[in-house]
């Protein structure tokens, strides 16, 4: 496969910290983590699924949920899901390439921003970059970069607290 080499940076991407307003100590304790790695991010008010069920609800389709994410969409994951597709659409209205993702529970390794830079960099591998894979199985390995490997994963999985999304596809899915 030939490479295009298509590289971004940290200037091309938006970060955006989701957070239910309630959880000020989850939003102090991921301020002062984003503080201290220099990364500058907006706030996203989460979604409370438990407030406003019925309405999320009619507009979700679970079964691909459950069938996507290996388990069903209880009211605390729709407001997730609704959250995670409301930044999405933030973000389409702005000019960055790339958005970068955070819940409000990461824990990041010392070789974060090594990681993050390394996926910027080969920006043409990947449409989707996850940061944290919990409980998935089977992984194909696409790249080796340096000591990261690049993985597909066969089957469900959780683990969407910390990711990088392509502008093409927020707007596909």
């Amino acid at each position: 496969m030939e490479r295009s080499f298509l590289s971004l940076g940290r200037k091309d991407i938006g970060i955006w910290l989701i957070n239910l307003p309630r959880d000020t100590a989850r939003r102090a304790a991921m301020e002062a983590q984003l503080s201290a790695l220099g990364l500058d991010y907006a706030l996203f008010p989460a979604i409370d699924g438990r407030a406003d069920e019925a309405r999320l609800r009619a507009r979700a389709d679970a079964e691909a949920y459950g069938r996507n994410m290996g388990a069903p969409l209880l009211p605390g994951k729709l407001g997730v899901f609704a959250s995670h597709t409301a930044v999405w659409e933030a973000f389409l209205k702005t000019s960055h390439k790339a958005a970068l993702i955070f819940e409000d529970d990461v824990v990041f390794h010392d070789d974060f921003l090594q990681a993050l830079d390394t996926a910027l960099e080969n920006s043409d591998l990947w449409d989707l970059v996850r940061f944290n894979c919990i409980r998935a199985k089977l992984p194909v390995t696409q790249a080796r970069l340096g000591s990261y490997r690049l993985n597909a994963y066969v089957g469900p999985f959780t683990g969407n607290a910390a990711y990088l999304i392509k502008r093409e596809i927020a707007a596909r899915i």
